[in-house]
């Protein structure tokens, strides 16, 4: 059980890196716009749409990550002593009190952050300023789009993150695992506070 919750993480983990590698290809769709086989506005919706599901793969990766580290926890508190604390880990002693991502995680979510903003920057300034002159009739639904699928998708991430966050407690609360005696032993940033 031990070795099949570290083959999780480890899955959770090459998963990240297997969309990182499909957003890496979404670029190629801009070389398509180039040739106007596919309009501007639709390639951006498909590299954001790239990119938030990765960001959706990450809350979940965070979680199952969180989840099993508690499951390894519970399992060498059943045969480490406090002594070990000091001597082997002091993971093992208190459960990371918040569904925390992992820098890993992060540094990845860095990414599609930063990709969402530079795709909705690029289209914003050429083809949004463009028609700030032009009356209000000239609006474009397509043109729309990104701005759109941005906003709905943040609204689906936040949920996401939030309903992710409920699991991880509830998780914590229905198997907290044996007490061990942490006393004298400090928990910061290495162990997600």
């Amino acid at each position: 059980m031990y070795d099949q919750m570290f083959n999780d993480i480890n899955r959770h983990i090459m998963v990240v890196w297997q969309s990182v590698g499909v957003l890496v290809g979404a670029f190629a769709v801009f070389a398509l716009v180039e040739k106007n086989v596919v309009p501007l506005d639709f390639a951006v919706c498909i590299v954001l749409l790239l990119a938030l599901w990765l960001m959706a793969h990450l809350f979940d990766a965070a979680y199952w990550y969180n989840r099993n580290l508690v499951i390894i926890a519970n399992i060498e508190r059943q045969f480490l002593r406090k002594e070990d604390l000091k001597e082997i880990h002091y993971y093992f002693g208190s459960h990371r009190p918040k569904n925390k991502m992992i820098y890993h995680l992060r540094i990845q979510m860095t990414l599609g952050i930063a990709l969402v903003l530079m795709v909705l920057s690029y289209h914003f300034y050429v083809h949004v300023v463009p028609g700030f002159d032009l009356p209000l009739k000239n609006i474009s639904l397509v043109r729309c789009l990104p701005y759109l699928l941005t906003f709905g998708a943040a609204i689906y991430l936040l949920r996401l993150k939030k309903d992710c966050k409920k699991k991880y407690e509830e998780f914590l609360r229905e198997s907290p695992g044996k007490t061990v005696d942490t006393t004298g032993t400090s928990f910061g940033i290495g162990h997600g506070h």
